[in-house]
């Protein structure tokens, strides 16, 4: 049998010219026909497209496929209706093509179709042709060539056309009823994955750990197969519920700022929306594919701030003897801030990781720690955990137990005593916070130092240590269960 000899740019032309033919039948858009486009991104993966573009469609039955939709489309979701002619688009059918053109995802589509087989012999340069069918595509490639089966790709494959559900870029294609002969302003609008955002904190304390500076910044993910460019932002701060098998995460928004203030400043305007907040980016700014971008969020300074050292305790202790209870125990370090106008911030906070800083003897900026902030409301106080202190440590013990009265574990009186020794390394001196949860129906009969009721089931004590040196807290406690 004669092979026939095809070069391969003849090859590759007709593959071109019969790509195009596949595509007369329908109008495309595209993203050189955008007017705008208007993102608001929620947190959790989830954001709401508005994509607006000028386009002439032709009157009656046609298929308009709008090209460079996000890849993670909800397609269920998607809404076209003409701007400038309200109700002279209707959607008869609309199709999803997220299926995008790959020599692999090409070779399955032609999973029992016939392709032509091109070889090139090594020694003269000439190309042979043969025909063949694709057995298989899954895990490597099966080929019938004539009474022969073979594997692998002996040759390069071409193929007769690209299928209509296989495109080069995500699309969707609707076939739709025009009444409008003029040319258009329409806007598709739908619900995506792949565009995320979270927000990030900057703090500077000062030398002496009460006034600290704070920046905010939002950071965008875009996962979503396509590019929105010189987009309007918004971001929704709040927990929005979804009710999508994907998305089994709820959406929550985005980004934080404040009204503009002289106390904190932001380029980005906050109102509220619903029982959420609302942020919208005074300026148009353009979010690429496969793109992570930051944007300034806020700006505050002279923030007044508070550091607490704390030493947490359990409850299982106060109804069995233990004796010792530990050596050189962790003590926290905590600071804390209000988010109110007084204290030059008062705006809403979404949540993210805020991450402290603070300058050493060189003045040189190092990290001291960082803690996550759930949305916080104007108004509300901000406590992070930054670390455990090195030079302030606690031994403690239990110096005495009994038991009272009682039968079970649930009718019995136990009185019990501890010994908790505070020590500090430091040039200066150091209150410590301890905080006793206490079980039961408690009771501190006595103690060395006073105590307050920090809540129904805690016993807390404020300890003044000096510089370089310790001070013993001992106290005795009565519980009924």
């Amino acid at each position: 049998m004669r092979k026939l000899i095809v070069p391969a740019t003849f090859t590759a032309l007709v593959l071109s010219m019969q790509g195009v033919c596949a595509q007369t039948q329908e109008q495309r858009s595209t993203l050189a026909d955008q007017r705008e486009v208007a993102v608001t991104i929620y947190n959790d993966n989830l954001a709401l497209v508005k994509d607006q573009r000028r386009i002439q469609l032709k009157t009656g039955a046609t298929a308009l496929a709008f090209r460079d939709v996000s890849a993670r489309m909800r397609p269920e979701t998607a809404l076209l209706r003409s701007v400038s002619a309200p109700g002279a688009l209707s959607v008869l059918e609309q199709n999803f093509d997220f299926d995008l053109l790959t020599p692999q995802k090409l070779l399955e589509k032609y999973v029992g179709q016939t392709v032509n087989v091109v070889r090139t012999n090594p020694a003269t340069g000439n190309e042979t042709t043969e025909s063949a069918t694709v057995l298989s595509a899954n895990n490597g490639v099966v080929l019938q060539i004539g009474q022969r089966i073979e594997t692998g790709i002996p040759g390069r494959l071409v193929f007769g056309s690209v299928p209509a559900n296989l495109r080069d870029r995500p699309t969707l294609v609707m076939s739709l009823e025009n009444t409008a002969a003029a040319v258009q302003d329409v806007e598709l609008s739908y619900l995506t994955a792949g565009l995320a955002w979270k927000a990030d904190y900057v703090v500077e304390l000062n030398a002496a750990d009460d006034r600290l500076d704070m920046s905010g910044w939002v950071t965008l993910t875009n996962t979503s197969g396509t590019s929105y460019r010189n987009a309007r932002l918004q971001l929704v701060a709040g927990d929005v519920n979804q009710v999508a098998p994907e998305l089994a995460q709820r959406g929550r928004a985005v980004l934080m700022a404040a009204p503009a203030m002289a106390k904190a400043s932001s380029d980005v305007a906050q109102e509220s929306l619903f029982e959420y907040h609302l942020y919208t980016l005074g300026r148009p700014t353009t979010i690429a594919e496969n793109q992570t971008k930051q944007v300034a969020l806020l700006s505050a300074s002279g923030v007044p701030a508070r550091k607490e050292l704390l030493l947490r305790g359990n409850d299982y202790y106060y109804q069995s003897s233990v004796g010792e209870l530990g050596q050189k125990l962790k003590v926290a370090v905590y600071v804390e801030f209000e988010n109110k106008e007084s204290a030059r911030l008062g705006m809403p906070l979404p949540k993210g990781v805020i991450r402290v800083y603070k300058k050493d003897a060189s003045g040189n900026a190092q990290f001291i720690g960082e803690d996550r902030i759930d949305h916080t409301p104007k108004g509300e106080k901000v406590r992070l955990k930054l670390g455990d202190a090195f030079d302030v440590t606690a031994d403690k013990k239990q110096t005495d137990f009994k038991k009272l009265g009682g039968t079970g574990k649930y009718n019995a009186v136990f009185e019990s005593a501890y010994e908790m020794v505070l020590k500090n390394a430091k040039k200066e001196a150091v209150v410590v916070t301890v905080q006793e949860p206490m079980p039961g129906d408690w009771q501190i009969l006595s103690a060395s130092h006073p105590h307050t009721k920090g809540a129904s089931n805690t016993a807390v004590w404020s300890v003044p240590v000096p510089a370089e040196g310790r001070i013993v807290l001992t106290y005795r406690a009565l519980v009924r269960y």
